[in-house]
């Protein structure tokens, strides 16, 4: 691994610029990035992630090919990407998944949730086998410079992962995994088929760790392997028989630490990581969080500003029967991601219950519609969809006195007023993400190392859901 480090002020410097211009410009981090479609074809290859503290790292990960060529796939120096690109089908497609292998160790590829997946080529017939696992897996494996084909049928909608079904203690952890989401049919703006299920917006939360030493220690026997041509009974697989006990020292959000989970989907300085973590909403809309841990590790993921409301686990409804919806879901202000789990979350934020007008207006709520200054009077004359707040917290002010400026630390967040899409004086060079006069929760490990990168605090396992006034365009 680089240890060479630049230091955090450097770092979160490009992720308020790249935040600011989010703001500013809108762009697209409201949806989900991931690749359309029925057949896909996925090449398993070696390469480096960034760390957010200056480091880089040693990894496997998928890379997208086109067609079923393998020795295409191998020459097009695709990037390989970490996690996997997100595929994204229809309830009752044909799935064909492609996997060629440019690893110097067999590999394949499963899909939790599916049912009756087929595989086919000239790979490896995989079994389980006692005591030491070997590198035999869970499918048929593709050997090096070899390919395997999955099919299955997306019969359920849902949030789903694939990942590596071979030695997948080192091979997951290696980054071999990704998400897979299956959209229902005829309902794009419902994670399910009950409109129980309904959403505004959507973003994918893929969470991980990452242990360095182990990943430098499989850089060193993978690239001291020569995979021989013609192949023969070559069968390679990492020994991991003198690996110290597994440490992880880097924590991830789709592929990224903070802050670098907050700058911009396909950032040129993170090609390996294309994937984002700035959820953007808002208020009043239901934002769906996709989860998926593809980590070995359990992570208690925690949201500020509101509950969640837990509507699926594992790609399956909470639902007492099959026409009650999500009568099942419950509500917490944090979740507890199980290795391999998927969760579906609605998460809600209006501003309900903070005793004063988020958006600072000035109207009285003590008197009758009739009076032009009243809320109901002034309220109506305003955007309809600013009506998510308590409509007796209208015209409140904020319970507090805000101190001068020179006796207040400004905050890069802040927009230099505390109410939503309103900004006020600010010292030269504070509030550069506040802009727009958003508001910014926190989303969180709440596993407090997990908030780190190689011991440094902050980092890790951490981002922001912004909340954008309506007058600002997220799509």
């Amino acid at each position: 691994m680089n240890k060479q480090r630049t230091s955090w002020l450097q770092h979160g410097l490009r992720a308020a610029c790249a935040a600011a211009l989010l703001a500013a410009a809108g762009a697209a981090a409201a949806k989900i990035e991931g690749v359309k479609g029925t057949n896909f074809t996925l090449v398993a290859k070696a390469g480096y992630i960034s760390t957010a503290d200056g480091g880089s790292v040693y990894n496997w990960g998928y890379a997208l090919g086109s067609g079923t060529d393998c020795a295409a796939a191998a020459n097009a120096n695709s990037q390989m990407q970490y996690p996997g690109p997100t595929l994204i089908v229809n309830e009752g497609d044909v799935v064909t998944i492609t996997l060629c292998n440019q690893l110097p160790t067999n590999t394949s590829l499963i899909f939790p949730g599916q049912a009756e997946v087929t595989a086919t080529g000239a790979g490896t017939a995989a079994s389980f086998t006692t005591g030491n696992q070997s590198n035999r897996g869970l499918t048929i494996e593709a050997r090096p410079r070899g390919k395997v084909t999955y099919t299955f049928v997306a019969m359920k909608p849902g949030t789903y992962s694939y990942q590596s079904g071979t030695q997948m203690n080192v091979q997951v952890e290696m980054g071999l995994a990704g998400a897979l989401i299956v959209r229902p049919n005829g309902k794009p703006n419902q994670a399910y088929r009950h409109a129980g299920t309904r959403f505004d917006r959507e973003h994918l939360l893929v969470l991980s760790e990452i242990d360095p030493e182990w990943h430098e220690l499989v850089r060193k026997q993978a690239e001291a392997v020569v995979v021989p041509n013609p192949i023969g009974n070559f069968n390679w697989k990492v020994n991991t028989a003198a690996f110290p006990a597994r440490n992880p020292l880097y924590w991830f959000i789709n592929g990224r630490n903070a802050p670098d989970t907050m700058t911009e989907a396909f950032a040129p300085q993170l090609p390996s990581q294309p994937y984002n973590a700035l959820p953007r909403m808002h208020p009043g809309e239901r934002l769906l969080l996709r989860m998926v841990n593809i980590g070995r590790d359990l992570h208690p993921f925690h949201h500020h500003g509101s509950n969640t409301w837990t509507i699926a686990i594992d790609g399956r409804m909470l639902a007492s029967g099959p026409a009650t919806g999500p009568d099942l879901a419950r509500s917490d202000n944090t979740l507890r991601m199980i290795p391999g789990q998927t969760v579906d979350a609605i998460y809600e934020w209006t501003g309900k219950g903070l005793g004063w007008d988020v958006y600072g207006i000035k109207c009285d709520n003590t008197l009758p519609a009739t009076d032009p200054t009243s809320c109901d009077a002034v309220y109506a004359q305003l955007d309809p969809r600013m009506r998510h707040q308590d409509p007796s917290d209208r015209g409140k002010p904020l319970p507090t006195v805000i101190p001068s400026a020179l006796e207040m630390t400004f905050g890069d967040m802040y927009s230099g007023s505390p109410y939503l899409g309103a900004t006020g004086n600010v010292p030269v060079g504070a509030g550069r993400l506040g802009s727009g006069g958003a508001y910014f929760h926190m989303f969180h490990s709440h596993n407090e190392r997990e908030i780190i990168n190689f011991g440094v605090f902050p980092g890790g396992m951490m981002t922001m859901v912004v909340i954008e006034p309506w007058n600002v365009t997220i799509d």
